[in-house]
């Protein structure tokens, strides 16, 4: 999964907004699933980078929606 930038959310409609807000919440508990098993992460900035893409997302939603 790519990481967006406010632009690209911009553009997306409140469909793919949706779609894509499942597809990195689920990335999300999938990468915290490794380090509470105990495991190193891959990339270890990538939970950081994932909470923030969701915040983007989540504030874009909430704008839309006003």
């Amino acid at each position: 999964m790519a990481v967006f930038r406010v632009n690209e959310l911009r553009n997306m409609s409140p469909d793919e907004l949706g779609e894509e807000l499942g597809d990195l919440q689920s990335e999300l508990v999938r990468e915290r699933g490794i380090v509470i098993a105990g495991g190193a992460p891959e990339n270890p900035g990538r939970i950081r980078e994932l909470r923030k893409t969701i915040a983007r997302i989540k504030t874009i939603q909430r704008e839309h929606a006003t």
